[in-house]
Formats: structure tokens, sequence, C-alpha cells
């Protein structure tokens, strides 16, 4: 019914121009061919000198509008060192062409009233102006000459690498980003401030998908992050690679734009100067940033407060371009720091003691002796969280029989014991608990605090158990030796 309606509508439109062109051809044969076209060229005149200023204010008004949404003006100066010199480059360059816009279109507008036909008058022709073509070669010579020069500083500066005795990690930060249809897949070095090396034919989509050398040592603490954080006031300079088509490593906020190509490496050196937060606190101080971030929740977020920098695809890649997005999160130097800290290697999470792994034997013996260090960790911080729970403990020696005793205490308290007996004693260690005053036993079961010491004793006394059957089996080795050299002798 709708297309029925839309082709309906289109046919009665098409009618009307008919018609309406038949009633100008009538008006002409009534008066006239050239007092109808003497009127329609009036018309038209007229029509553009009152267009003219409508036009023109507009385009002011518009621009004055929407000037704190645009990068460069209001809340969005550059967040980057750099970025101001390309801010700056822009300004100068809108400014002449801004006059070049303004001037060519009143000159059009007004020549089309001034010199619209009349009756009797003819165009002056005339085949050379040496004065005109002086005018308009010379000057916009000078100003693309200074438009150049400028643009050329500005862009030896943005794109300068950094120096060769910076020392990565201490001067700078290096990261890389691999384009892909249709996502980043993004790198950083670990403690040795160093990216391992990677060669595309080594690329594999579910394991390995930046193409790294597991052989390189440098690659082992590599990480990949699901987004940018960097500290603020820090160099950085990022790798820019392509997977399979061309993409674009597009930082609007830092003015950082760089194509990234399959097959050619290229880079972008930049410096953040805003953090996240300090962005959204220029933010916030704009009526248009104060509306809800999602209109469908007028009581949830503003739009400042859910503010992220971004890192966009500047280049049409496929279907999928609009999804490239990746946030950008720029911190303190503590924060970062802290961040750094809770990111595992990709080689450790993925690679190390799997068949891809070329040390794998070796990795898989040191992740079972990391493992159990992770676990003895985790042992001596439950022990210190028990002992600031109100529990005191101490690991006694080695004794014959595993033993658990409960008293009670003359504060009214419970004391647990847990350890060995020898000849009907404690050893003069074990593992002694202080229930606090007024803590029945079985309140404090319930919290958890005495099963889990007594748990605890008992893995010890298993322990004690066992390294003294090792010490048994030991010297009783020792003797048999022994007697087998006194019989020899």
């Amino acid at each position: 019914m709708t297309l029925f309606i839309i082709l309906l509508i289109a046919i009665l439109i098409y009618i009307i121009f008919i018609q309406i062109g038949r009633v100008t051809d009538l008006a002409r044969n009534i008066r006239g061919e050239e007092r109808t076209q003497t009127a329609a060229n009036n018309a038209n005149g007229f029509g553009m000198l009152i267009f003219m200023p409508l036009f023109l204010g507009a385009c002011v008004w518009s621009a004055l509008y929407y000037k704190d949404s645009m990068l460069g003006y209001g809340p969005h100066s550059a967040a980057s060192v750099h970025g101001g010199v390309l801010d700056s480059i822009f300004d100068v360059t809108l400014f002449f062409t801004g006059i070049v816009f303004i001037v060519t279109h009143i000159a059009l507008f007004w020549f089309a009233w001034k010199y619209r036909g009349k009756v009797g008058q003819k165009a002056k022709f005339f085949a050379h102006s040496s004065q005109l073509e002086l005018i308009w070669t010379v000057i916009p010579a000078i100003v693309m000459t200074f438009l150049v020069i400028k643009g050329l500083d500005a862009w030896n500066e943005a794109t300068a690498d950094v120096g060769p005795t910076e020392v990565p990690g201490k001067d700078y930060i290096e990261i890389e980003a691999m384009g892909y249809q249709f996502a980043w897949q993004l790198r950083y070095p670990g403690a040795d401030h160093k990216l391992g090396s990677r060669n595309y034919q080594l690329i594999d989509l579910a394991n390995n998908p930046i193409g790294q050398d597991w052989n390189d040592p440098k690659n082992y603490d590599d990480f990949q992050p699901d987004k940018i954080v960097l500290p603020v006031g820090k160099k950085v300079r990022v790798r820019i690679l392509a997977r399979d088509v061309l993409h674009n490593f597009y930082l609007p906020h830092f003015r950082v734009k760089m194509d990234a190509v399959p097959g050619m490496p290229t880079y972008f050196v930049f410096t953040p100067t805003v953090t996240t937060k300090e962005y959204r606190n220029r933010l916030k101080n704009y009526p248009e940033y104060q509306e809800p971030a999602d209109p469908a929740n007028p009581e949830g977020p503003r739009r400042w407060e859910t503010f992220e920098y971004e890192l966009a695809c500047a280049e049409l890649c496929g279907k999928g371009h609009y999804s490239m997005r990746r946030i950008v999160e720029i911190v303190s130097e503590e924060e970062y720091e802290e961040w750094l800290a809770e990111q595992k290697s990709y080689f450790a999470q993925n690679i190390m003691g799997t068949d891809a792994d070329p040390n794998k034997e070796a990795n898989l013996k040191k992740m079972e002796a990391e493992k159990a260090a992770e676990e003895a960790r985790k042992a001596r911080e439950a022990a210190q969280k028990a002992a600031a729970a109100g529990a005191t403990t101490s690991v006694g020696g080695m004794g014959t029989t595993g033993t658990t005793t409960v008293t009670t205490g003359a504060a009214g308290g419970t004391v647990t014991t847990i350890g060995t007996q020898v000849g009907g004693a404690t050893s003069g260690g074990g593992t002694t608990v202080e229930i606090p005053e007024g803590m029945t036993e079985e309140e404090a079961k319930k919290k958890g605090l005495l099963k889990r010491i007594i748990e605890k004793g008992k893995d010890k006394v298993e322990d004690i158990k066992e390294n003294r059957a090792d010490r048994k089996a030991r010297k009783a080795a020792e003797k048999a030796a022994k007697e087998a050299e006194n019989n020899n002798n």
C-alpha cells in the first residue's frame, strides 16, 4: 500500500510539472516571448540577491552554533603536544579560504543580478587582460606559498620520529596497532620495554594474530590489551600495521592520523597532555554535554560523564568499517603503572607449554615451579589474614602423632592447639589459635576461622610426616650402604 501511494504521488507531481510547462507556453504566446523572458530574468536575478545574505548568514550561523562540537574549538582543543600546531594551520587555512568563499559567492549572486539578460543588451567580450591574469595568479601564489611552507613545518614536527639517543621505557613508550577487518589488534612491550619481532608468515588467527616469533625472547612478556592506556605527558611511538586491506589509525582528539598499509609499516609519535578525567571536566562546562547520554534514560549519566577518547579507522575498509573502534584512556603515571601490573603476557597465557612453544619442556617445569610458589604465597596470605582476624599462629617442630585439642582460656576465650604429641605432651611448636573473648567455639566455626586453621594445621602435620618418612628412608639407605662397604672390606 505504501509503495502504491508513493507511485501515485510521483505521477501527480509529473502531471503538475507538465501542466506548468503548458501554462508557461500559453502565457508566452499571449504576452510575447521577449517580455516573458525579461520578466523571468528579473525574477531570477532578484531571487539571487535575496538568497545571497540568507545563504552566507546560514553558513556563519551554523559554524558558530556547532563550534563546540567541532575539533579545535570550544572544549575540543588538542589533547597532545603537536595538536596545537595542526589546529593553528587549520585556522590559518580557514581564514584565507573563508575570505575567498565569501568574496566569490558575493560576486556570483551579484553578477546574476547585475548581468541578467535584458532586451538590447550585449555581453562585453575581450580576449586578453594582463592585469587580471596578474592579479589572479600572483595573489593565490603568495597565499599558497605561505600555507605550504607553514604546513610543511607543521608536518615535519608532527611526523618526527624518536631520537637515536632516546631510550624506550625511559624517554618514550612504544606500542603496536594492527588493523584488520574489522578491529584493531594491540600490543604492548613487557618489562624489557621492547616489542618482540614478528613475521606475517607466522600469523595464526586463532593462536598468533600478530605473527609474533616465539624464538625471540623479547616476545615473552609482550601483552595484547583490549584498549589503549597511556600515561599523560609521556611520549608514545605507535607502530601502525595492516593485516589485510588499507586502514587508517585515527585518534581525533590527539590529531593523530596515519594510514595502515599492508606490507608497509608506518608510525606516529605523539605526547598526550590531557587525561580522560580532565577532558570530561572540560565538557561538563558546556550545556550540550549536560544532556543524557542515552535519550531513552533521561535520569542516566550525562554525555560528559560517558566520554571516552577513541581509536577509529578513517579509511573505508569494508562493510564492517564502522565497528573498528577501541577505547583510549589517558591516566596518571601511577594509574598507568597499576594497569601495567595487572596485564598478563600473551605468551604466558596462550603459548607457554603448548606445542607452539619452542621451549615447551623447560617452560612446563618452570610453570610447575611457579604454580608451587604461587600456592605457597596464597597460603602465607591466608595465614596472615587469619592472624589479623584475631588468631595467633606458630608452627612447631616434628612429632610422632598429629592431634587437635580445645581448651578454655582463663579470660573466657578458647585456645585451640593443632600440633604433634610426643610422650603425651604437645611439641614445642604446633599451631595455636586463640579465639577472641566472648566468642564460642561454635561461633568461630561459623565464621570459618577455626575450620580454616584446623585444615592448615592438618596439612602441616602431613608435611611433617612426609618429611620424617623421607629422612628415615634416607638414613636407612645410608646405613645399608655403609654396611655393604664394611662387608666388602
